[in-house]
């Protein structure tokens, strides 16, 4: 048996935030992980996740504003940028995008609101139904390297990384609690931090937490998301920096019928193309442990109908695909809070990863005592917004 002050469960995005957050203050930090940190079975895998400051809700983009201090000191401890900038078009019929525009000019965002004919002829690839929000500050987060980077920096500052490490129950004990792994070992903590996102429904039954606590857990939903990658229609195929790629931004178009995002795809499909994908289009699942990457044919027929109709850019036949998880509360809020020195954070509804350097600063103040989280956050006080 060994010990740890604080015992980080998970390490994707917001785990190996909090744990480089826990580590940089000088506590004693031990994350265990289940398999890889970022592996393609939880929700930080990969290259290509949005960063964006457009909310209809003036929290969350007052929120990002914050978030984005964290992502400039991370970026000056390693030497690298991990956002890419491309800047975000919101539009479509239910997007609301001057209402999103008057939350962006209260909090001193740069961004413009174009007409949809304004709109096509700087960006002729995207057939544009609505007026339409502009802001060139938003970009695309390379999460594996992000939470890399991030790991690094904990274990450099002295925590320790445990992978193919399963937490399995957490009980109780004299010096605070034991948790055990899926193959029988055992470490003791003083304090636990779970950030298990689509592993969460699992595990919470078996965390030591108090029933109190339990009952005011929202409804969680893990649904297994589809997304794919459309080749650019003026790239030869053997391009690997297309010129194509840099004039796409990120994009979120919700209407009737439908609601999608796109971004440019990045590393993860060989720079080809764009990631497009419908928002909470996958199915619902009990837990991450029931995912079995499978994409739903009628999903496929429904993006490649849409890129047809709304993306004449791309040529309409993806030539990659995979799968991904969203773990969502009813409001689409986070869960950060905390019972006993047992903290949760997770889940964070599909938008979480903008916010991770913020997030792990709200759960390593909220596990020491040394900060608070906002009450959108805890359990005890949350509002019925949509997020989104």
């Amino acid at each position: 048996m060994t010990a740890s002050k604080y015992i980080v469960v998970g390490a994707g995005l917001a785990g190996a935030a909090t744990a480089w957050q826990l580590a940089s203050q000088g506590h004693e930090v031990t994350i265990l992980e289940r398999s890889t940190p970022a592996n393609h079975a939880g929700s930080s895998h990969g290259s290509a996740r949005i960063f964006r400051y457009a909310y209809p809700d003036d929290f969350y983009t007052r929120l990002v504003v914050q978030s984005k201090a964290g992502w400039d000191e991370l970026a000056r401890l390693n030497g690298k940028q991990f956002i890419s900038p491309t800047g975000a078009v919101d539009y479509g019929s239910t997007r609301q995008a001057e209402r999103l525009a008057s939350v962006l000019a209260a909090n001193n965002v740069e961004h413009e609101l174009l007409s949809a004919e304004e709109a096509r002829s700087r960006w002729p690839q995207i057939a544009f139904d609505t007026d339409v929000l502009w802001h060139p500050g938003a970009g695309v987060i390379d999460a594996e390297t992000t939470v890399t980077a991030m790991l690094d920096l904990a274990v450099t500052q002295g925590a320790q990384l445990r992978t193919g490490w399963e937490v399995s129950s957490v009980g109780s004990s004299g010096k605070g609690y034991t948790v055990h792994s899926a193959d029988g070992r055992i470490m003791e903590a003083e304090n636990i931090i779970v950030s298990a996102g689509g592993w969460l429904p699992d595990l919470l039954g078996n965390l030591s937490l108090p029933e109190a606590f339990l009952a005011q857990i929202p409804r969680i939903e893990v649904r297994q998301e589809q997304a794919y990658h459309f080749p650019y229609k003026d790239q030869a195929p053997e391009d690997q920096a297309p010129v194509s790629a840099q004039a796409w931004p990120t994009f979120i178009h919700k209407r009737e019928g439908i609601q999608t995002y796109g971004l440019p795809g990045g590393r993860d499909a060989g720079w080809r193309g764009q990631k497009v994908a419908e928002y909470n289009g996958g199915k619902i699942m009990p837990s991450a442990s029931a995912q079995d990457g499978l994409i739903d044919p009628a999903n496929r027929r429904r993006v490649i109908d849409y890129v047809q109709r709304y993306l004449p850019g791309l040529v309409p036949e993806p030539y990659a695909e995979t799968t991904c998880l969203f773990t969502n509360t009813p409001t689409e809020d986070f869960i950060i809070d905390k019972a006993e020195n047992i903290t949760v954070v997770s889940p964070c509804s599909g938008h979480g990863a903008k916010f991770a350097p913020l997030i792990g600063q709200f759960a390593a103040d909220l596990a020491t005592g040394a900060g608070k989280v906002p009450d959108e956050f805890r359990l005890g006080s949350r509002t019925q917004s949509a997020a989104h």
